[in-house]
């Protein structure tokens, strides 16, 4: 879903700068650059609000897109809160199975008092084992927060493209109605 052609090919502003270079598209071609891409989402939201009302002022325009914008933001940063979720609880239930572990362990050793007193041996493997939980734990998180980043970065690279796209555009319309 975060694929370039599926967010902002990189030649479709200017060809949709070079259709509508002397008219606003009919609404045949805007559906089509609607489902072109979310970029072209963007762009077709500003061609439909010139579509539906002509004579609409410069700041409606720009807030039909703004709002088709947010719509499209929210698209593709859904999964984001998911991976980072997963990111900063990974190392919580691993140190939450670490301590169970240890717990565990600490009361199946014989009470103070006792003449045997706890088999070292015993004692190590459940501490290894206890241990493996935090490793687990943090095999989970790492890479779910190197992933959360680039991902992160990759949608705000996203979307500053979109923004300035639209912002293109919208100039291009506004001398377009002059």
């Amino acid at each position: 879903s975060l694929k370039t052609s599926k967010v902002a090919p990189p030649k479709l502003l200017e060809e949709v700068l070079s259709v509508s270079r002397t008219s606003v598209p009919a609404p045949d071609v805007v559906t089509q650059l609607e489902k072109n891409s979310a970029l072209g989402e963007v762009l077709a939201s500003g061609f439909r609000a010139l579509n539906t009302s002509p004579r609409c002022s410069e700041e409606d325009l720009r807030s039909t897109m703004e709002g088709a914008g947010r719509v499209v933001a929210h698209r593709l940063e859904r999964y984001l809160s998911t991976l980072a979720t997963i990111a900063s609880a990974a190392p919580l239930m691993g140190l939450f199975g670490t301590v169970v572990g240890m717990i565990e362990i600490f009361g199946s050793q014989s009470p103070a008092g006792g003449a045997t007193g706890g088999n070292p041996a015993q004692l190590a493997h459940g501490i290894s084992i206890a241990l493996y939980n935090t490793a687990f734990g943090l095999i989970v998180a790492i890479p779910s927060l190197i992933f959360w980043r680039y991902f992160r970065a990759r949608v705000d690279e996203y979307l500053l493209t979109l923004e300035l796209a639209s912002e293109r555009l919208a100039r291009h319309l506004n001398t377009l109605r002059k």
